[in-house]
């Protein structure tokens, strides 16, 4: 068994926000991509080139989880890289009918499913946990109100099936990382990524690269994306979930939708799509970011590194 990460729980979670505050930044990035690039191909691409990074110096360590784990582990990985490309071309199709805060309020929504999910794996979900949940559940309701179109349901139940399955996706990682080294399901779960996305790629378009058009802006686009999003930002959220529970984790990311407010507030038009920061809209952002700092300070220290 390895050791433990070398962090408390308040760093954890400090790591989580940090996670999150790369994923965020996804927004810009793709806005830098050419729209005629395939979701796919840049999913491939930063997915491998991500996973380049972090084998070259931890080869190592992965060859000695395959040895330890053996086939199971690497099925286990497998299983969660597919989980993952299903829930985010879930999210690529429903945010298509929202504008920026509603699909990003919307995805908050795996914070609120969290909780039945465990409930129905038969796992204890802490009272502090609930009063998370309810604020952020506020939160959302409050910035979404009336602004939630007949139009919309559509888009929105096909982001709350792919809430559904990230918030399995969270458990069984959360579970994995406390079992196995974190570099080494790191590197394998961005590796399979990066294969299963090409595959989609090779059925969208079968030139690959010959069809792409290669910019300078692109290159450098997919280089940060592999390095902050993929390389650094998924390997720090590995170790940081080995010293928290699922629903911690989950509640934490929600105040991605913060940072993706500011973005869409503060950044040109011609780089995000631009947000108004409504009276309801800020203060739902703020009644997110309540019941993350609840779940983040625990000042009475009661909580527990596991479900019971």
């Amino acid at each position: 068994m390895l050791e433990s990460a070398p962090v408390n729980r308040l760093q954890a979670n400090l790591c989580l926000v940090c996670v999150t505050l790369c994923w965020s930044a996804e927004v810009i990035l793709y806005a830098c991509i050419p729209a005629g690039v395939p979701a796919f191909a840049t999913t491939c691409v930063t997915g491998i080139a991500g996973t380049a990074l972090l084998a070259v110096p931890f080869w190592r360590r992965v060859a000695a989880a395959l040895r330890e784990g053996g086939a199971r582990f690497a099925l286990a990985v497998f299983g969660l890289a597919v989980l993952s490309a299903v829930y985010n071309t879930l999210y690529l199709f429903g945010m298509k009918s929202l504008d920026v805060a509603s699909g990003a309020f919307s995805l908050s929504m795996t914070v609120v499913v969290l909780p039945v999910v465990l409930l129905t794996m038969r796992r204890r979900v802490a009272a502090e946990t609930w009063l998370s949940v309810a604020l952020v559940l506020a939160g959302i309701a409050l910035a979404l109100g009336s602004s939630v179109r007949t139009t919309d349901a559509p888009g929105l139940a096909v982001l709350v099936a792919g809430c559904l399955l990230r918030a399995v996706a969270i458990v069984l990682l959360a579970d994995l990382v406390k079992k196995r080294d974190p570099v080494a399901v790191a590197v394998l779960m961005e590796g399979f990524s990066g294969l299963i996305a090409l595959g989609g790629w090779i059925a969208e378009d079968p030139r690959l690269f010959a069809g792409l058009p290669v910019s300078r802006t692109l290159v450098a686009a997919w280089a940060i994306y592999a390095y902050f999003i993929v390389a650094f930002a998924t390997t720090l959220n590995m170790f940081a979930m080995r010293r928290v529970t699922a629903a911690n984790a989950t509640v934490v990311y929600a105040i991605e939708i913060v940072f993706t407010l500011a973005w869409g507030a503060l950044l040109p038009a011609g780089i995000v799509e631009r947000v108004a920061l409504t009276p309801r809209i800020a203060l739902g952002a703020a009644l997110v970011v309540a019941g993350s700092l609840a779940e983040i300070l625990d000042p009475r220290g009661k909580r527990r590194m596991a479900e019971g």
